[in-house]
Order: C-alpha cells, then structure tokens, then sequence
C-alpha cells in the first residue's frame, strides 16, 4: 500500500558504539526517503566514531573498529546528512527514545543546526507494543511474514521498519483500541500526523525522555527525586537542580530543552518585578467655596473699662476694705504728730 504523505518521511537506523546517549557514537546510518509520490532515496554511511568500538556491542551489528578506521568522522558528514533528510518527517523503529536524541547528539557536538521543530515523527515500535508487543524481527514476521536477511544492518534494519510501517496501517485502519482510561478510538490510520500523535502518547519533551509535558501541557521532570514535578516548580524551589543536570552526564538535546525553558522561566520572572504601570485615576471635580465679601468698614475698637495689673483685674468703682475688714478710726492728734514726725524724716 502507499501512504499518505504531505511531504517526504525519511525512514532512519542507526548502528552505534553503545546505548548511552549522552557518551556513545554513530558507526553507522541509513536513510530511506520516502517521497509523497511514492519514490525514494536511499542513503547509508559509515561513520568513524573516533572511539573503539566494545566487542559486545560489535557482536550485534557485526562492525569492527578495522571496518571503520578510514571512514570519515560524523563532524565531516553533519551537512551532507542534514541536507539529505531536509524538512522530511522522521520514522524508525525506538527512534522517539533512542535514534533522534543519539542523532540529535551528534549534530550538536558538529554544530550544525539540525531543527526538530514542526516535523512529525512515528516511531514503529510504539505502534507494534502497543498492539502486538512484539521485536522488530518478530514484528516482520508477524506483519510481512518474512525474515530479515543480514539483520543488525542499518539499511536492512529500516527497510524492514518500513515495511512493517506499511502493513500496521493496511492491517489496524478499522482496529478499535482502548487506552489506560478506557477511551476508545481508531488510531491507525492512513496519516502521519495521526501516527505522530499515536507513537508519542508520552509527549516527550527531550526525546530521551528525562522530560515529558503532562495534560496540562506543562513541561514535567519524569526521573529522579522530583518525577512528577513541573520544571518551572523545581526551578523556584530548587534552583540548583538546574546547574546539577546542565553539569552532569545527560545527553546535550535534554541541556538544550531544559536551558530553554530555564531561560523562558527567568523573563517571566524578571517581567513579575517590574514596576507595574500606575493607572491614572478619574479626575476629580474640585468644589472650591465662595465665601461672602467681607465689608470693607472698619469696627471701632472699644477699650473696656478694666485696669490690669500683674495680678489680678479690679474693678475701679469698687471700694477698697483692708484685709481685716474693720471700720476706720476717728482722727485725733496723736495721728497727727505721727504724720508730721514722717513729713519731718523723709525731708
């Protein structure tokens, strides 16, 4: 069957020195480019990792480090990768949780700007577990009836995913399926974005996972001591959590996401301690008080009828008593003598 494609949908594997996102290389990829007519491209490199490759993980995928001693490194082969893939939607088989972010890790340490923004991405394996629960290789079997020739080869490995992709479509169209809550629908349908939406139930932030947007839409650590918690929450209570992750072994999209969202964290609250504009009040209408004009005629100023004296204010109309109240004696001559004795000295 052909699917329906708006744009082309670069199927991808890759072959790597380990598991570990944030350490391990790329040795090898491959890359189908399924275009919306039908046609494709096919692309596969060999990828010196600069690294020697662990004898268990060359056991797998059969490369050795004699095999791609002479290759070019992934720096070298960034831009021709990039170009190649385009704006094409991304599909691969654990390719949400495994190959993008590994893919992702080598082009930053390449610096060269590969945007994961706006693009669709249908990972095979979130649509086998959740259907059959099943390996690639008994997925093929299963869907294709067929067994994959030289398998661990990353160009076998993604055809195979690709044609896997086909049948899930072609034999789940009109399957009802139930999710944990008990909402019932038909997610396998002939779209990519309907298959972006089925095979990213988790809405990975990171792509590795370390972070998730719950149904809230919130950006939410899911590892760790605060699984559960919205960055933003941690980044308030414990700002140091955010050095811990950007100094430690995670892989470098995860610092990407968790740097974006520290900074867009850090203007809302430089914009919370701005002063807030000052709303201008209702003009007030001013009541002013006419007084009534006083007349311009003098009063006449009348002193009253009282003497002041430090001590007290007396009366002058009314008569003096001596203390003892005692009426005054007649006059005689002895009093007389007395007046003129005193006129006598104080000449």
């Amino acid at each position: 069957m052909k699917l329906n494609l708006k744009r082309p949908l670069a199927f991808f594997d890759l072959e790597t020195t380990g598991t570990n996102i944030g350490t391990d290389r790329i040795i090898e990829m491959s890359v189908i480019k399924l275009y919306p007519d039908g046609s494709e491209d096919v692309k596969t490199w060999r990828i010196n990792p600069g690294m020697p490759i662990p004898l268990e993980s060359s056991l797998v995928h059969g490369i050795y480090d004699e095999d791609i001693k002479d290759e070019l490194f992934f720096k070298d082969l960034a831009t021709q990768i990039a170009a190649f893939i385009d704006t094409s939607d991304l599909a691969g088989y654990n390719s949400n949780k495994f190959d993008i972010p590994m893919l992702m890790e080598e082009f930053l340490r390449a610096d060269v700007l590969f945007d994961l923004d706006n693009r669709h991405f249908v990972d095979v394996q979130n649509i086998f577990h959740q259907m059959e629960q099943r390996t690639l290789k008994a997925a093929y079997q299963f869907y294709c009836d067929k067994q994959i020739l030289n398998a661990h080869s990353a160009e076998a490995d993604t055809r195979a995913t690709m044609e896997v992709l086909l049948a899930q479509v072609a034999r789940y169209e009109h399957t009802e399926w139930e999710d944990k809550k008990g909402n019932k629908s038909f997610p396998i349908v002939n779209d990519v974005e309907a298959l972006h939406k089925f095979t990213n139930l988790n809405r990975p932030v990171d792509f590795a996972g370390r972070m998730i947007y719950n149904e809230k839409g919130h950006e939410t650590f899911n590892f760790g001591k605060h699984k559960g918690k919205t960055v933003e929450d941690v980044l308030k209570t414990e700002p140091s959590y955010y050095s811990w992750m950007m100094q430690g072994d995670f892989p470098l999209y995860t610092k990407r996401k968790l740097e974006e969202i520290y900074t867009r964290w850090n203007a809302k609250k430089a914009a919370d301690r701005l002063p807030k504009p000052i709303q201008p009040k209702p003009q007030e209408i001013q009541v002013v008080e006419v007084k009534p004009a006083e007349s311009s005629v003098k009063k006449e100023f009348v002193r009253p009828d009282v003497k002041k004296n430090n001590h007290q204010v007396r009366p002058e109309h009314k008569p003096y008593k001596k203390k003892n109240d005692e009426p005054d004696l007649p006059v005689n001559e002895d009093m007389l003598k007395q007046l003129a004795d005193k006129f006598k000295k104080g000449l």
